[in-house]
Order: structure tokens, then sequence, then C-alpha cells
């Protein structure tokens, strides 16, 4: 799956695409396991494991946890 940036802060798109960003482990990881999908709203991500909300990430503000979940690791 490939994440659309549209709509997307533009601090969590640096964290989320350049190299050396924070978050481009989980980037990577979404698009690599058929398992999770990634929406955008309200300028935020939401990762979701076979449908259930596991991780929100936000720009400048610190990630919010919904389910533990192992793509939690790559934090």
């Amino acid at each position: 799956m490939k994440i659309d940036a549209t709509d997307m802060c533009s601090h969590l798109q640096r964290k989320l695409f350049s190299a050396d960003g924070e978050y481009r482990a989980i980037r990577e990881q979404i698009e690599r396991d058929p398992e999770l999908t990634a929406v955008v709203r309200s300028r935020q991500l939401h990762i979701y494991r076979n449908g259930k909300k596991v991780l929100i990430l936000a720009g400048k503000s610190a990630p919010k946890i919904v389910r533990e979940d192992e793509l939690l690791k790559l934090l």
C-alpha cells in the first residue's frame, strides 16, 4: 500500500518520507505488510491492522498508541 500525502501535515510528511525521518521504518512496514492500512484524517496518519486502529501519527505531537502491536517496536 502506498501512503497518500495529500492533506497531511508537512512535519509528518518530513518524518515519513525523508531518508533520515523518524517514521521512515513505519512507512516501509506499511508498504510491505498487506494487513496494514493507513488513512490521513485531520492532517494525521491513522494506521490500522486488519481494520482495527493501532496507531495515530501526528507531525509535531507524540504518536498516540491505540492498541498494542508489533509495529510499535519501530517507534
